[in-house]
């Protein structure tokens, strides 16, 4: 069992190795970023303990993510178009042992995708979804859900007061986008047919693209976190964390500064690929 302590040193590391890299794909040349797509990584089981993620093109050097837990989501990694492999280890595993869970993800020139651990530690597997960065009109926001809360295994999504976004999002899946009226919102997340419900004061800006990710809170209930995937100036795929007032604030947002063409995938056509697993030891 980890420690607190531990946790917290594990989380930094996986911080700075993802601004590390951020710093790497950011220098390539704006000939090469033409042909480059975007790969982001997640933990979303709340039961499964930390890893370390490792991410190699089919001729290249290996990246790794040390100590990686629950709810860490990175920004997006600008990568030259391939295939990839996405291996995760026991934190602190040998390299050279064979991954508890492995995929692959063919990264299309201008297409994002998020590749995450999802579902409780008994049937962890790897999803790897076809984002849908394209953005809204200038008086539009867009947002989907991604349900990681296994305290809520069906929940409700709304504005408090309010309107609701999405009705009955099962454990373990996202929602497809919802365009939206920009401006400030107050977020209200609660299992459905009744229980203990979040609010996330946050402001959703125009023409930019969210995923609201819920998670369970260390002390109990729900986290919602508002990530801001695409959008502001330049059109560029993100992957910080947007919060207002009262909000949940990111340990390290780490924006990143890309350029990116147009997508125009469904998140629905996400390939969910089949995995071979093995235990890991807690």
């Amino acid at each position: 069992m980890f420690t607190a302590k531990s946790h917290v040193r594990r989380l930094g590391g996986a911080a700075a190795a993802l601004a590390v890299l951020a710093a790497v794909t950011l220098s390539a040349s704006p000939a090469a970023a033409a042909d480059d797509g975007y790969v982001r990584l997640a933990h979303l089981s709340p039961d499964t303990p930390q890893v370390d993620v490792y991410l190699k093109a089919e001729s290249g050097k290996e990246q790794t993510f040390p100590g990686v837990g629950y709810g860490v989501m990175s920004p997006y990694l600008r990568l030259p178009t391939g295939t990839y492999s996405v291996a995760m280890r026991k934190a602190g595993a040998d390299p050279k042992t064979k991954p508890v869970l492995t995929t692959q993800v063919s990264v299309q020139s201008g297409k994002a995708y998020t590749v995450a651990g999802v579902g409780r530690y008994a049937d962890l597997g790897l999803r790897v979804l076809q984002d849908d960065l394209a953005l809204p009109g200038a008086g539009e926001s867009k947002v989907r859900i991604i349900q990681a809360s296994v305290r809520a295994p069906v929940l409700d999504v709304g504005v408090n007061n309010g309107p609701k976004i999405a009705d009955g999002v099962q454990f373990a899946t996202t929602t497809d986008y919802r365009q939206v009226k920009p401006g400030s919102w107050k977020v209200k997340v609660q299992p459905s047919g009744g229980g203990r419900s979040s609010t996330l004061p946050c402001t959703l800006g125009a023409g930019s693209v969210y995923s609201l990710l819920v998670l369970d809170a260390k002390g109990g209930g729900l986290k919602p976190e508002l990530h801001i995937d695409a959008g502001g100036q330049g059109q560029v795929p993100q992957g910080g964390v947007a919060t207002g007032g009262g909000g949940t604030q990111p340990s390290s947002p780490m924006p990143m500064a890309l350029t990116v063409a147009g997508v125009a995938a469904l998140l629905t056509a996400g390939l969910v690929v089949l995995i071979r697993r093995r235990p890991l030891t807690v």
